[in-house]
């Protein structure tokens, strides 16, 4: 018979396992959408940066993760502080809900290139709630957004990926 320790460890085994092949998952698409957006990039004339896109997670999980350059980790991990006291410091009700089940996490190896993984990992999520770095920051911190966001989108070596998932079975 299986100790409940062995059947923990192996319920963490298989989140393990399929946190890799997301991030193998990621890694080949954040390469392909690089590889399609520099000709456009290049094409393209000089612009206003687009709004960011809203972040809304559909599942009871919800994971976001986040490509840094090696030379921009400081700046990125300034900004989630950054992202953390602004939760802390909202009036918003549903900010605060955001904040019990956010949190962020760092694979301490370099992946592809040299560049570090980050995943936000968001359980529960707050359905419906826009976990929009930028538009969490401008409201707490409006008069510094716009210097937060463009250290923070200097940071990224590609794009987010935004991912849901669902609960299939609780071992607790």
């Amino acid at each position: 018979m299986l100790s409940t320790r062995t059947s923990v460890a192996a319920g963490w085994r298989r989140i393990a396992l399929a946190l890799v092949v997301t991030v193998v998952a990621v890694l080949t698409s954040v390469g392909f959408a690089n590889a399609q957006a520099a000709p456009a990039q290049a094409a393209a004339p000089a612009q206003a940066a687009p709004a960011p896109q809203a972040r809304v997670f559909t599942g009871d999980i919800g994971i976001m993760f986040n490509v840094i350059k090696p030379d921009k980790t400081a700046d990125f991990e300034m900004v989630v502080g950054k992202l953390k006291e602004a939760l802390a410091k909202s009036d918003d009700p549903v900010h605060k809900q955001m904040a019990q089940g956010w949190r962020v996490i760092k694979n301490p190896e370099p992946i592809q290139g040299g560049n570090y993984l980050y995943a936000f990992l968001v359980d529960p999520v707050v359905k419906d709630a826009d976990y929009t770095v930028s538009k969490i920051l401008a409201k707490v911190f409006p008069a510094e957004v716009q210097e937060l966001f463009k250290v923070y989108s200097a940071c990224f070596a590609g794009g987010v990926t935004l991912q849901n998932y669902t609960t299939l079975v609780n071992m607790k």
